[in-house]
């Protein structure tokens, strides 16, 4: 396994990779945007040569966002969501930001245990956020990146 970042002619991957682990996954279209985006980083996950996970992180002045994490779910449950999420860490912090964000439905239980464990707090909710996903509301998450 080999974490890195995305390189050009891998976002068809990783758009494959996102409709594997969400019931309305991203496109390729929506995923080249993000990353034409100013500030947005993508990284992917490597395993035996195949993209198998990424993490895509955008940093706006000093605050950093997690848009998305998403793993194949053939390879869930190998630490590769903790791993990701602590190279979005140090990606947001070596970039400057103070605060990393994100939104997490509240029914994920086991996203909202890795964030949880990665010393993130709930600083707020949208309520049915992911209504037409199926997946209710979101809770807004917080992790301080000067401790």
């Amino acid at each position: 396994m080999r974490i890195r970042f995305c390189r050009e002619g891998e976002v068809a991957a990783l758009a494959q990779i996102h409709a594997s682990a969400f019931p309305v996954g991203w496109d390729a279209g929506q995923l080249d945007a993000f990353l034409a985006s100013p500030g947005v980083s993508a990284q992917v996950v490597e395993y035996e040569g195949e993209l198998v996970a990424f993490v895509l992180t955008r940093i706006a002045a000093c605050e950093a966002e997690v848009l998305t994490l998403a793993i194949a779910p053939a390879h869930r449950r190998k630490g590769l969501a903790s791993a990701l999420l602590g190279a979005a860490v140090v990606w947001a912090r070596n970039s400057g930001a103070r605060q990393l964000f994100l939104e997490v439905a509240s029914q994920n239980q086991a996203a909202l245990t890795l964030y949880r464990n990665a010393g993130f707090a709930m600083v707020g909710a949208r309520a049915a956020y992911y209504a037409r996903d199926g997946g209710g509301d979101a809770l807004v998450l917080r992790l301080d990146l000067n401790s």
